[in-house]
C-alpha cells in the first residue's frame, strides 16, 4: 500500500516542472531571483523563491496539447466456457507495484489534446482526448480441469485512450472539474497449453494462441488543474474505465473466454496552451524544470555478401525504426541539490533485433524492443552540488541541468537511476545518438563495458571532483543480474567500479580536454577458453553462461576532444579490455580506436546545421575468436562461426539541419566492413533517417 501511495502523489508531482526553458521559449523574464554565490560561504547557494502569486482572472479557453504519467490498477473478471466442463470463471488482477530491479510496474505515460471554452459566469466546457501507453499493465492466471488439462489465462493492455468531455468552475487560478466520455484499449490475450490436452481439441502441450482485440467502454471522473508558469498548467485527476465484457475464441483449445475489464487510474500531467491570456501567472516558480525531447531513427540493411548466417547474424534486405519521446523534469530540494526524474516513452526494434555488428549502427536502439510504445522510467536520481570556491560559471539550461551560476570548483554527488556514461567517458562531439553519431562505438568507447540493464541504466553513486582544470570521477553501478539482462542484481552483489581523471587545457587558443577512463566488474562471468574446452568434450556448440563463475573483468580508455577552430573540432578514443573473459553489458570488444571530425554550418551560412565524419576499428582477441569460431554467441555477435576472423572497420557520416528551432532531421549513411569480426560476411552499407525534435 505503501508504494502503491507514493507513485500516486509523490511521483507524480516531479512531472508537473517547466521553469526557465518555458521562460526562454517565450521570451519570458523570468519571475524568480537568478542564481547566485556566496563569496562568503564556500558552498553553492541558490536564491530561487516562489514568486508572489497573482489572482487576476485566469482565461482557460482556447486549445492545449499536454503529456501525462500516471498510475494504474483494476482487474478483469473472466469466465471459460467450451472444453473445460464445468465453466471456469476467475478474476485477474492489473495492479503492480514497481520493481526496482526489473523497472516495471503497472505505471503508463501518454499525450493529450483539447479544447476549452470559458462563459463569462466562470463555468468552463472542453473536450479532450487522449492515448497512453504503459509499462507493464498485464496478469496471468492458471487454471485446470479434467476435460482440458492444464494451462495458463493471460491478458495485457498494450495501449488505451478516451476521449471525453470536461464541465468544470474557475476558482481563480483553480480549475476544479468533471469529465466523462468514450473509452478504448487495445489489448492481447493469451492461452498456453501447459500439459494435457482439451476434450474436442488439438491444443498439445506447448501450444500458445494469441488474440488481439479492441475494447471500447465509458469513463468518468474529476479533476483539478492549475497554472504554473506562462502558457503552462498542471492537472491531477482520477479515472475509472468500464470495458464491459469482451469475448475471444482460442480454436486449438476450443475455449472461448468472456472477460469483464474495468480500470482505476491516478494521473497528473502538464498542458500547454496556445492562447495569450494563458500568460497570467497563478502560482510560478523557478524551481522546477522540464525538457522534452522526440526521436525518430530509420535504418536499412541492404543485399550484401552473407555466405552462411547464425542466430545473432545481421539479416541482409532488413529495414528497422525505432522512436522514443523523453520528459526531463526536475526539482530544486535544497541548497544545491536537485531531483530529475526522466519517463519515457519507447518503441521499435535495432537492425536484425539489435544483433550482427559489434559496433551497432544505432545507439537509439535497445537490446530489447517492442511493436508497440511502453513506458519506463530510466532516470530516477538526485544530484548534490558543494561549492569548493568563490569562482562561479554560468550554466544554460538544458536537460537534467537548471540555468544557473555554479562554482568552478566544486564537488558534484549524483546517487539513483541513471546512465554511467551520463557521467563517464562523455565527449561534446560523440556521445548523444539523438543529436550526433549513431553508432555505439562511436558514441561511447567500445571496450567501456559499462554497468547497465539492456537498455543502458543502473543505480548508482557517482561523485565528481572539479579543481581549476582538473576533474577526477568515481562510481560504484550495480550490474545485471545475469550478463545482459533486463534485470539488475537486486542485492548488489555483482558491481562494478568506475575512475576517470580529466584535463581541461587550451591548445593554440581552442579549448579541449583528455579523459583516462577504468573500469573493473565483478560479477558472475565465464572464460572464453573454458567454454570452448567443454564444447570439445560435449560435441555441441561453445556456451560461455555454462562455464560462468565469480570473476572479474576490466578495461581502460582514452577519450580526446579538442576544437582546432571555432567552427571545426577533433575527437578520438581508444580502449582496451580483457579479452580472455565475456563482457557484461555493453558489447563484443576487446579493443577499439576511433576518431572523426565535426564542422559547424556556420561555414555555409547554417550555424544550426553539422557535418560530421568518423571512423572505428574494432576487435577482438584470440581466445574471443575462437569461442565464436565454435559457435559461440556474443552480446551482439555470433554467425554459427568464424573461419576467417578480421576486425570491424566502420566510418559513418551525417549531416543535421535545423528544421525550425528546435526540429532538426539528419540522413545518415555507414559502412561496415567485416560485420561480427566475420571476413565472409559483408561489407554492407547502412543508410539511415533521424528525425529529432526537442524543447
Amino acid at each position: 500500500m505503501r508504494l502503491r501511495l507514493f507513485f500516486l502523489f509523490l511521483l507524480p508531482w516531479y512531472f508537473v516542472a517547466a521553469s526557465k526553458v518555458s521562460c526562454a521559449d517565450l521570451n519570458q523574464t523570468p519571475p524568480a531571483t537568478r542564481a547566485v554565490v556566496d563569496s562568503t560561504n564556500a558552498d553553492l547557494t541558490v536564491d530561487a523563491p516562489v514568486s508572489e502569486p497573482s489572482f487576476a482572472e485566469y482565461d482557460w479557453s482556447g486549445p492545449y496539447v499536454g503529456a501525462h504519467i500516471g498510475f494504474g490498477w483494476g482487474n478483469s473478471d473472466w469466465t471459460a466456457h467450451g472444453s473445460a466442463r464445468p465453466s471456469l470463471s476467475g478474476s485477474l488482477d492489473f495492479y503492480k507495484g514497481f520493481d526496482f530491479s526489473k523497472g516495471t510496474g503497472s505505471y503508463f505515460g501518454g499525450f493529450q489534446a483539447g479544447y476549452n471554452y470559458m462563459l463569462p459566469s466562470q463555468f468552463v466546457l472542453g473536450v479532450e482526448a487522449d492515448v497512453s501507453f504503459p509499462n507493464s499493465i498485464k496478469a496471468t492466471q492458471m487454471i485446470s480441469s479434467p476435460s482440458m488439462g492444464q494451462a495458463s489465462y493471460g491478458e495485457m493492455v498494450e495501449y488505451f485512450g478516451t476521449l471525453r468531455g470536461r464541465l468544470g468552475y474557475s476558482f481563480t487560478p483553480w480549475l476544479f472539474y468533471g469529465t466523462a466520455g468514450f473509452a478504448w484499449t487495445r489489448d492481447q490475450f493469451t492461452r498456453a497449453q501447459l500439459s494435457g490436452t482439451p476434450v474436442g481439441g488439438n491444443a498439445l502441450a506447448g501450444t500458445n494462441e494469441t488474440a488481439l482485440e479492441t475494447r471500447t467502454g465509458w469513463t468518468i471522473g474529476a479533476g483539478v488543474e492549475v497554472p504554473f508558469m506562462p502558457n503552462w498548467t498542471a492537472k491531477l485527476e482520477y479515472l475509472f474505465t468500464d470495458f464491459g465484457t469482451t469475448r475471444v475464441m482460442f480454436p486449438a483449445a476450443v475455449q472461448r473466454f468472456d472477460s469483464d475489464l474495468a480500470m482505476h487510474e491516478m494521473r497528473l500531467g502538464v498542458n500547454y496552451r496556445f492562447n495569450e491570456a494563458a500568460k497570467a501567472e497563478g502560482f510560478t516558480t523557478d524551481r522546477l524544470s522540464i525538457h522534452g525531447q522526440t526521436t525518430y531513427v530509420n535504418q536499412y540493411a541492404p543485399s550484401f555478401r552473407e555466405p552462411y548466417r547464425g542466430a545473432n547474424s545481421l539479416i541482409a534486405k532488413s529495414g528497422r525504426e525505432t522512436w522514443d519521446a523523453t520528459l526531463y523534469t526536475g526539482l530544486r530540494l535544497w541548497q544545491g541539490a536537485e531531483v530529475w526524474i526522466n519517463p519515457e516513452i519507447d518503441q521499435g526494434f535495432g537492425l536484425s533485433k539489435t544483433l550482427g555488428v559489434a559496433g551497432f549502427p544505432s545507439g537509439e536502439a535497445y537490446k530489447v524492443g517492442a511493436n508497440y510504445p511502453y513506458l519506463r522510467l530510466p532516470r530516477m536520481f538526485i544530484r548534490q552540488t558543494i561549492g569548493l570556491g568563490t569562482a562561479i560559471e554560468e550554466v544554460e539550461s538544458a536537460p537534467n541541468q537548471f540555468e544557473s551560476s555554479r562554482p568552478v570548483n566544486r564537488l558534484v554527488i549524483t546517487v539513483g537511476k541513471f546512465a554511467v556514461t551520463d557521467v563517464f567517458d562523455t565527449n561534446k562531439y560523440a556521445h548523444d545518438p539523438r543529436s550526433d553519431f549513431l553508432n555505439w562505438s562511436l558514441v561511447d568507447t567500445g571496450t567501456f563495458d559499462y554497468a547497465a540493464d539492456a537498455w543502458g541504466f543502473t543505480y548508482g553513486t557517482a561523485f565528481e571532483w572539479y579543481q581549476d582544470r582538473w576533474a577526477l570521477r568515481g562510481g560504484v553501478f550495480d550490474l545485471s543480474i545475469v550478463p545482459n539482462s533486463e534485470r539488475l542484481d537486486p542485492g548488489f552483489r555483482q558491481f562494478q567500479l568506475v575512475f576517470e581523471i580529466e584535463r581541461r587545457h587550451d591548445l593554440w587558443g581552442e579549448p579541449g580536454k583528455l579523459a583516462l577512463t577504468g573500469y573493473l566488474s565483478r560479477g558472475r562471468m565465464g572464460r572464453y577458453k573454458d567454454a570452448v574446452q567443454s564444447a570439445a568434450m560435449t560435441g555441441g556448440p561453445a556456451d560461455v553462461a555454462a562455464v560462468r563463475q565469480y570473476n572479474s573483468r576490466g578495461g581502460i580508455s582514452l577519450n580526446v576532444e579538442q576544437q582546432i577552430l571555432p567552427n571545426l573540432g577533433f575527437f578520438a578514443r581508444a580502449g582496451l579490455a580483457s579479452g580472455d573473459i565475456e563482457p557484461y553489458e555493453f558489447t563484443d570488444i576487446d579493443r577499439t580506436i576511433a576518431a572523426g571530425l565535426s564542422v559547424s554550418g556556420n561555414l555555409w551560412g547554417r550555424p544550426d546545421d553539422t557535418f560530421a565524419i568518423a571512423g572505428v576499428i574494432n576487435d577482438i582477441s584470440g581466445n574471443h575468436r575462437r569461442y565464436l569460431n565454435a559457435g559461440g554467441l556474443g552480446i551482439l555477435v555470433g554467425d554459427g562461426k568464424l573461419p576467417h576472423a578480421g576486425a570491424e572497420y566502420i566510418v559513418e557520416a551525417y549531416y543535421k539541419m535545423n528544421i525550425v528551432r528546435g526540429l532538426f532531421a539528419a540522413p545518415d549513411l555507414q559502412y561496415i566492413a567485416h560485420p561480427a569480426y566475420n571476413r565472409d560476411r559483408g561489407p554492407v552499407w547502412i543508410p539511415g533517417f533521424r528525425f529529432h525534435a526537442e524543447f
